[in-house]
């Protein structure tokens, strides 16, 4: 028997805004994140959740905003202890405890900054194909899952639920949102994306690419990261032991669905197909893992 999933909340806080994984409850000058088991591929929500994995992406995203917030880069968490949260929220705990966060509100700004450290998935067919990444030209004759000589940042358009993000130059960014901010944007992406794939060399584990978001604070206008940071949806974990160059590798991360929906030919234009339940048991399998050689079991 499948162990139980958590696909919408249902509380008595206000008619929730659904993402693809979150539910977000607006609480007047702050926002309640409720991260659910459900799991998108190719923009599409798929039928089975992940069983534990709103409890995964709750304990990445507080490990990573508190060290960031600690090395003094803004962001939009508050907390993750319910004991915290509005008294609206405490009838509600046992269900929100472990995966909720409560977060300042921001303006989002219309862009997913992507940030890669290796020549892979979309960014390696891009470059099959034209030698570039991003309209970024990069040199010639480089293998698939091979590092980049330097980090490069690739922003796309954030589209709605449903919709397909689409890859912008630089300049097109610079136009949509003034030429300072989109610089800030990319010199902090590119420095928390080095940081991060630092501490996770340490830990065994090769950050080879992963995507920001980020928004103005409601009552400052200040420049902060907000939605979620460096988790197995954003990123794409591999095992620094299993490493092979000029090849696909073994992902710990959302990269295994997307794999298996390839192996059986769906092709992303009508309604996705149920997940097996090794499918589902061996994502799971993979998000914890992630999650213990990264921050540590129940950090």
């Amino acid at each position: 028997m499948r162990e139980a999933v958590l696909l919408e909340s249902h509380f008595p806080l206000g008619l929730p805004k659904r993402g693809k994984v979150r539910d977000i409850y607006d609480l007047g000058d702050q926002l309640l994140f409720v991260a659910t088991d459900r799991i998108s591929a190719f923009d599409w929500i798929l039928p089975e959740g992940i069983p534990g994995k709103g409890y995964v992406l709750t304990q990445f995203c507080k490990f990573w905003f508190e060290r960031l917030l600690r090395q003094g880069i803004p962001n939009h968490f508050i907390t993750s202890d319910v004991r915290e949260f509005p008294s609206e929220c405490q009838p509600h705990r046992d269900l929100l405890n472990g995966r909720s966060m409560l977060v300042k509100k921001g303006i989002p700004l219309p862009v997913e900054a992507i940030v890669r450290g290796y020549v892979a998935g979309g960014g390696w067919k891009e470059y099959s194909e034209t030698g570039s990444v991003g309209g970024e030209r990069l040199p010639v004759g480089m293998c698939e899952s091979e590092l980049l000589p330097k980090p490069i940042f690739t922003p796309s358009t954030k589209a709605p639920v449903g919709k397909h993000d689409v890859n912008m130059a630089f300049s097109h960014l610079e136009a949509e949102i003034g030429e300072h901010l989109a610089g800030e944007i990319k010199k902090r992406s590119c420095a928390i994306y080095t940081e991060a794939a630092t501490y996770a060399l340490s830990r065994g584990i090769l950050i080879a690419d992963t995507k920001f978001e980020f928004g103005l604070d409601h009552k400052t206008g200040q420049l902060i990261l907000i939605d979620e940071l460096l988790t197995p949806d954003s990123s794409r974990f591999w095992l620094q032991s299993a490493y092979q160059q000029g090849k696909k590798q073994s992902p710990l991360d959302k990269q295994y669905v997307r794999d298996y929906l390839l192996s059986i030919k769906w092709n992303g234009s009508s309604p996705p197909p149920h997940l097996p339940d090794r499918v589902i048991e061996e994502t799971r399998k993979r998000y914890f893992e992630a999650m213990e050689r990264l921050i540590g079991a129940g950090n």
